[in-house]
């Protein structure tokens, strides 16, 4: 008999509610990894992508950019042409700066699993709603229990 109570008890209660716990929490667990593949296939084909986009742009940019400056340097002045040599690797490395701080800046934007962070987010706020309502139950027993003795 005392067996039948217990299983109907407050003991059967505590277990219901940390089955249901586990199974939440493994649930999200296995949905949020599986947001997390997605997302690391899509940036690792998109960081594929934009590597050879960039190194093909960069190579026919240096030959496009050598040809002009042979070309201005022979248009120019025997007298002048240290000058302009000077100025043109002036203006390049200004230019190259240029586009580093805004590669970097852009680098910095990037947001890695940003979905999977907000939905891992959204699961903690769940918990612990859930651990909370937990919390209230027991105290809402331990009241009752209280009552029953007095």
């Amino acid at each position: 008999m005392m067996i039948e109570q217990q299983s109907q008890g407050p003991g059967k209660g505590i277990f219901t509610i940390g089955q249901r716990i586990v199974t939440i929490v493994v649930s999200m667990v296995e949905t949020r990894l599986r947001l997390a593949v997605v997302e690391l296939e899509q940036e690792k084909s998109n960081i594929i992508q934009m590597l050879m986009m960039a190194g093909i742009t960069l190579l026919l940019a240096a030959f496009g950019l050598m040809s002009l400056l042979v070309l201005v340097i022979w248009a120019i002045d025997p007298q002048y042409r240290l000058t302009a040599i000077a100025t043109t690797t002036g203006v390049l490395f200004l230019l190259a700066i240029i586009g580093a701080v805004w590669t970097l800046g852009k680098a910095r934007k990037s947001t890695l699993l940003g979905s999977t962070r907000e939905e891992l987010q959204v699961d903690r706020n769940i918990l612990e709603k859930v651990q909370d309502e937990i919390a209230e139950e027991e105290k809402a027993r331990k009241r009752d229990k209280e009552r029953e003795n007095r």
